[in-house]
């Protein structure tokens, strides 16, 4: 991480979430060596209103949820006031496709876990921004358009 505080933000985000019932399966605790290190944890059981399921962790959590259909996965996943990028793993594509569409998310992922391309638009909707930067659309925000209307 770049700084202490974001060592402390992650564990704090963490504890919280065990405190409330959610269960670590690897890491969890911020490494004791020198430097700002917190290890990659994998966790699940998270509650709902947890902390870490409403807030941006910027940081190497993942939180894996249950779910029983489609729907509710969707749904658990748009339960977010952010959303900047989205993954999906999935061997059938045309559901990965159907999903993706779905969800309340700038980027989507699909059988990737590295999304982010020079040549593609990168944003996100909801609290994680407005409008894009790079690929093609990424342009728009430096042009000023001029409307006509005319009557003739």
């Amino acid at each position: 991480m770049i700084t202490a505080a974001a060592v402390q933000k992650i564990d704090r985000l963490v504890s919280s979430a065990v405190a409330q019932g959610a269960r670590v399966h690897t890491g969890g605790q911020p490494h004791d060596s020198a430097g700002f290190f917190y290890p990659p944890t994998v966790i699940d059981n998270v509650a709902p209103d947890a902390r870490l399921a409403r807030e941006e962790i910027f940081g190497p959590v993942a939180a894996v949820y249950r779910f029983d259909t489609e729907d509710d996965a969707i749904r658990m996943a748009n339960n977010t006031e952010y959303g900047l990028a989205a993954y999906i793993y999935s061997g059938d594509l045309a559901r990965a496709m159907r999903i993706g569409k779905l969800l309340e998310s700038g980027m989507v992922a699909v059988n990737r876990g590295l999304m982010s391309d020079p040549a593609a638009p990168f944003g996100g909707v909801k609290q994680s921004g407005l409008g894009r930067e790079g690929g093609v659309t990424g342009i728009y925000e430096f042009l000023e358009p001029k409307y006509f209307a005319v009557d003739f």
